[in-house]
């Protein structure tokens, strides 16, 4: 599965604003989505999709947490997460090379030859949209 999140964060972006939560009325059967202090009307998402289905509820409070400003926290929080993984791809190929130079039996070490390995298949490691 790839993700564009750029896109996903425009588009979270465009959303962004208030905070959504979980409107449950069990009594009528009735579920939406929408912002804290709304007008009537103003619900995020009103819709009937929810009322009557299994779990009704949980999806309910699953979409209201899933709010822009949580897709746009888990984008930095990736974003930092592979800043912090090249950064380690960077080291460990230098540590790579200096092994190889100094090491007159590399191709022998079997912990080296794995490493890289793990190396060759982080290379090709990539989310669509970075």
């Amino acid at each position: 599965m790839t993700i564009d999140k750029q896109a996903l964060r425009k588009l979270a972006k465009a959303l962004s604003g208030k905070e959504w939560v979980a409107f449950v009325h069990k009594a009528s059967g009735t579920y939406a989505v929408g912002s804290l202090g709304h007008e009537r009307g103003e619900d995020i998402i009103k819709w009937p999709g929810l009322d009557g289905q299994e779990n009704a509820e949980s999806k309910a409070e699953f979409i209201a947490a899933a709010n822009p400003a949580t897709v746009l926290a888990l984008l930095d929080e990736l974003e930092s997460a592979e800043k912090r993984i090249t950064n380690y791809h960077t080291v460990l190929n230098n540590l790579s090379a200096v092994a190889r130079r100094y090491l007159p039996d590399y191709d022998e070490h079997p912990d080296i030859q794995a490493a890289d390995d793990l190396l060759e298949s982080a290379a090709g490691i990539g989310v669509k949209g970075e």
